[in-house]
């Protein structure tokens, strides 16, 4: 398992997970298939503003029928 943040990568185990997670790490598998995103994670408001404006143009196809 790895420990993930910016261009840092940490072999780890379960005990220090928890650890790594309050640091703000993202928890990976050894092929970085996230298991566990770190609670400190954020998302880009980009990102935030694409979902927004699929989920109005969802509720808008549904009022329509």
């Amino acid at each position: 398992m790895k420990a993930v943040r910016d261009n840092k990568v940490y072999n780890i185990d379960e005990t220090s997970k928890s650890t790594y997670l309050a640091q703000g790490f993202d928890i990976t598998d050894d092929h970085f298939n996230i298991i566990e995103r770190s609670p400190a994670a954020t998302v880009p408001y980009t990102e935030y503003q694409k979902v927004k404006n699929e989920l109005e143009e969802l509720k808008a196809q549904k009022a329509k029928k």
